[in-house]
């Protein structure tokens, strides 16, 4: 099933030619549905990545399972649900995950690298390019990194939510060709699968085309916290640098080689977009704003048709308690996040400013930062 259009050939033919993938795989995939990490498995798809490599993919594996292995090696059946429990296993786990892809790697005298993130690492801008520069440096001396959420200190008010999202943050991180997700799924439905037998597979699509959004359920798995919802959405995160995304099912046999020769395989997403700068790619990876402007009609023209700076003229609302230089979401008058960007002052003053002329800021604050609420280079349209 294709929506929109598309030339199927011409879309598959672009995974044989791109050079930098981004291969996520799932914690069913990884631990045998939390019967502890799947060996076997873990070797077939190392063996395929290793021709990958030799073929001159640079790879970066976002890999789940750290929570799911310390259960089973602390004997847990049920995902816990205190935080500091799941932090526990995570702590316990993340230490067999890591040793099981060094292993695995080591049979083709290839390098592994552990590299553990939080929100916080791709929020704030200093240490975004230092993550940055360390996984660009590890693809240069043919390292593989393998990255996970750093889930033995984040905690829920700060984290990704998924794995999904954190892929598709490191996919814009490394400016990635191409997102493979690897699931226990064939790929996106337009129906649930496993209740409705006439369900019919979306090959090929827009990442942002509308029909997508009914067909994608949220229900995740046990071990798991999300379901195709995440998946798209991660898809849609990854398409603002310009990456497309495959959905598609890790059981199957040689699917990453398959894939690789421009097979069919599971649901190729693509980008509506060329890649935008490295950094729009960082502010629109912020998952967490600290406060939100409402806009009239008028603010909300001129930022999606003209490109404008946002101008404290155009402003009717202020909410939550930020501070100058904190990522704040801009509001249409219905509610709608529009876009989002750096402030250039505090909460109190921009209260005090709302409607205001630049020309009149002087003479309400007594100085004047910027005549912008948002300068236009830090801001990125939703």
């Amino acid at each position: 099933m294709i929506i929109g259009e598309l030339d199927p050939q011409q879309s598959r033919k672009a995974l044989t030619q791109t050079k930098r993938w981004v291969v996520k795989i799932g914690s069913a995939l990884l631990t045998n549905d939390g019967q502890g990490l799947a060996s076997a498995a873990m070797s077939r798809w190392v063996d395929q990545m290793a021709d990958l490599l030799a073929q001159g993919v640079e790879l970066v594996i976002v890999s789940s399972g750290s929570v799911a292995e310390g259960m089973s090696r602390l004997g847990w059946q049920l995902r816990p649900s205190h935080l500091h429990e799941l932090q526990a296993a995570a702590a316990v786990g993340q230490m067999g995950l890591v040793q099981a892809w060094e292993r695995q790697f080591q049979r083709y005298n290839r390098h592994t690298a552990q590299i553990l993130v939080t929100h916080d690492d791709l929020s704030d801008r200093t240490r975004y390019l230092n993550a940055r520069t360390t996984l660009r440096t590890l693809l240069s001396l043919n390292v593989i990194p393998i990255v996970n959420e750093n889930d033995t200190v984040v905690t829920d008010e700060i984290r990704f939510g998924d794995n999904d999202t954190l892929a598709a943050l490191v996919a814009n991180l490394v400016e990635a060709d191409h997102l493979i997700i690897l699931t226990d799924q064939s790929g996106l439905y337009d129906a649930d699968p496993r209740n409705n037998p006439e369900a019919r597979l979306v090959s090929l699509c827009r990442a942002n085309a509308k029909q997508l959004d009914a067909m994608a359920s949220s229900a995740g798995g046990v071990l798991g916290r999300g379901g195709m919802a995440t998946k798209l959405r991660a898809a849609r995160l990854a398409a603002r640098s310009g990456t497309a995304t495959v959905i598609a099912g890790g059981r199957v046999d040689q699917v990453l080689l398959q894939l690789r020769s421009g097979a069919a395989l599971g649901t190729l997403l693509l980008p509506d977009q060329a890649r935008w700068d490295a950094r729009k790619q960082w502010l629109a990876g912020h998952l967490k704003t600290k406060g939100q402007l409402r806009l009239d009609a008028g603010a909300v023209r001129v930022l999606q048709k003209q490109g404008r700076s946002l101008l404290a003229v155009g402003v009717t609302a202020v909410f939550g308690n930020f501070r100058r230089g904190e990522m704040v979401g801009c509001l249409a008058p219905d509610g709608q996040e529009v876009a989002r960007g750096l402030v250039n002052y505090d909460a109190d003053e921009a209260q005090k400013l709302l409607g205001k002329a630049s020309s009149e800021i002087e003479s309400v604050l007594g100085y004047v930062n910027e005549a912008e609420l948002i300068h236009r280079d830090n801001l990125v349209l939703l």
